[in-house]
């Protein structure tokens, strides 16, 4: 039996507000987390973000920010001042950039009466592959070792939240126990497509293995009933945690 909760985030990977409004009202209350993209959020910006709140959803805001400190903080204020849950940013990014982005979320919640909004730091993306990393970026650690680094380092900088490939789970737990809280996208139930991710696992084996929340898209959202697929990912993630 796994007594730790997982919660499923569902990508808001959509066009338009229209999209997304038609998405949500068709999950209904199957859902509560929704994360919003570069994709919506280019296209509705705030807009996006208020309509979720309007419908009492939890907003999970991944920009993957990746600049200058001064820069990725006020991109946090700007972005998060109307009322995230998260938002995250590349844990490559470094030591300093990391803690800037914390300390902006902390006053953002105080200049603007809201929770501060927590730092999810992105590890390495779950698109790449082990040979994509090595001769793309001439690594020749492994993903598994290059994201402990990361993970370490935000660990270090102030952060407790990640992003990484449920394939990393079981070393992460190894390694930081349940000092950190992991964020796993890369999610493909047995009856879906893999499409252009290339470490994954089923949502089962995901929570088995550690996530705190899991990340799901197409396979709901390019569903032709996504409450029923949502619902389907939800009953194979009870099954494992009663």
């Amino acid at each position: 039996m796994n007594q730790k909760k997982t919660d499923i985030i569902v990508a808001l990977d959509v066009q338009t507000l229209t999209d997304a409004v038609k998405l949500i009202e068709a999950l209904g209350d199957s859902v509560e987390w929704y994360k919003v993209g570069s994709v919506l959020y280019a296209s509705e910006g705030q807009a996006a973000l208020a309509m979720l709140k309007k419908y009492g959803k939890k907003i999970f805001l991944d920009l993957k920010f990746h600049d200058i400190p001064n820069t990725v903080a006020d991109a946090v204020e700007n972005s998060c001042k109307t009322g995230v849950n998260m938002f995250t940013l590349h844990a490559s990014g470094g030591s300093e950039m990391i803690k800037a982005a914390i300390s902006r979320a902390g006053l953002v919640g105080k200049k603007y009466g809201i929770a501060p909004p927590l730092a999810v730091a992105v590890t390495v993306l779950t698109s790449f592959s082990q040979q994509q990393l090595l001769e793309d970026f001439g690594m020749a650690l492994s993903a598994e070792d290059i994201v402990k680094k990361l993970v370490a380092l935000t660990i270090k900088s102030g952060g407790k939240c990640v992003v990484a490939s449920p394939r990393e789970l079981p070393i992460l737990r190894a390694e930081f126990g349940n000092e950190i809280t992991i964020i796993t996208p890369g999610i493909r139930p047995l009856w879906s497509a893999a499409n252009d991710q290339n470490r994954i696992t089923t949502p089962a084996d995901a929570v088995r293995n550690g996530a705190d929340f899991i990340v799901i898209g197409r396979p709901i959202i390019a569903a032709s009933n996504p409450r029923e697929a949502a619902l389907k990912i939800l009953e194979e993630i009870h099954e494992v945690q009663v």
